[in-house]
């Protein structure tokens, strides 16, 4: 994790003081830099400013939810945490579908149990639906409708993910923002949705009070030097070994089709290894910027969706000063 500074953050101590339920929430873009300012708030109240609490963090970052996806993930490490507890990470195969909704669910037990413990509870990441399903206590519409649903898969197999999406686009703008075009699952259920209810999604997803205290803090990077972070770490993910946790994924039964498979970079990868050695695929620089280029292309969605929340305090890391 690349050091930083947290200068610019609001007063989180005065917030907890006057806070019953309190909730603190910290979003911003792929690769901003959002796992080493949780820890290094957290550390902050352990270390005293935030007398006699803990603070413990729930992942909201839907490709972490997956064991096994590590190195693409940028999933944090077990010496990394630094003795801060962390919640919602390698819970789900990479087999297992997962919705909002049941985010939703577990979240909010997690949450409840940290209260319990008189600790307090740090929801992190960047999945923008699963935030959203917390911080504006989202109902979510039920529909059942099997033949669309056979349809719609029909079409995706004959069409293409990019056809439904434009689809998609046409029907909900702005819902279109927090799906990723190459998540088949979210793709098939958000236009199942639009077309079985007639509602945007944010019309289908009711939002309701929040029951929590909220203090929503975002990382606002430069765009450039955003675009350069997610550039360089998708490299550095391909020298630390993602084309072999690809392979040893690919060994232990999974497929590029499967729900965890769909993260960022892993079925690019995947399909890479149906056609060519590790060490080809390994030494591919148009394949590397490719997914890079996804990837901006997702920090520009996540940015989309979060700027106009007032409720968002945004804040510029700093990095750090090592002399």
């Amino acid at each position: 994790m690349q050091p930083m500074e947290l200068s610019g953050l609001p007063d989180i101590a005065g917030f907890l003081s006057g806070a019953k339920r309190p909730l603190l929430v910290l979003v911003g873009p792929t690769a901003s830099g959002k796992t080493a300012c949780a820890i290094l708030i957290a550390h902050e109240g352990k270390g005293g400013s935030i007398k006699g609490k803990g603070i413990e963090i729930i992942n909201a970052d839907s490709r972490q939810l997956y064991r096994h996806l590590d190195i693409g993930t940028a999933k944090i490490r077990n010496e990394e945490m630094c003795g801060v507890p962390h919640h919602l990470i390698d819970v789900l195969d990479p087999k297992e579908e997962v919705t909002a909704a049941w985010f939703k669910r577990e979240a909010e037990r997690m949450i409840a149990e940290i209260h319990a413990r008189g600790n307090i509870p740090f929801l992190v990441g960047g999945s923008m639906l699963y935030v959203s399903a917390i911080i504006d206590n989202l109902a979510f519409v039920a529909t059942t409708d099997t033949g669309l649903r056979a349809k719609l898969s029909k079409r995706l197999q004959d069409e293409g993910a990019a056809v439904l999406y434009a689809e998609l686009q046409k029907l909900d703008p702005e819902g279109a923002l927090s799906i990723d075009p190459r998540n088949e699952v979210y793709l098939l259920r958000a236009l199942e949705v639009c077309l079985t209810t007639g509602m945007r999604l944010e019309k289908a997803k009711k939002k309701n009070p929040s029951p929590y205290d909220l203090l929503i803090v975002g990382i606002d990077p430069p765009r450039e030097e955003l675009h350069r972070r997610i550039t360089q770490r998708v490299h550095a993910m391909f020298a630390a070994g993602w084309v072999e946790e690809v392979q040893s994924l690919l060994a232990k039964g999974y497929s590029a089709d499967d729900p965890g498979m769909l993260s960022h970079g892993y079925r690019e990868i995947a399909t890479a290894l149906q056609d060519h050695s590790p060490e080809v695929v390994k030494a591919d620089w148009e394949l590397q910027e490719r997914i890079a280029a996804s990837s901006r292309q997702y920090a520009k969605r996540q940015m989309t969706w979060w700027r106009p929340d007032p409720r968002i305090r945004w804040f510029t890391p700093q990095a750090a000063n090592r002399s």
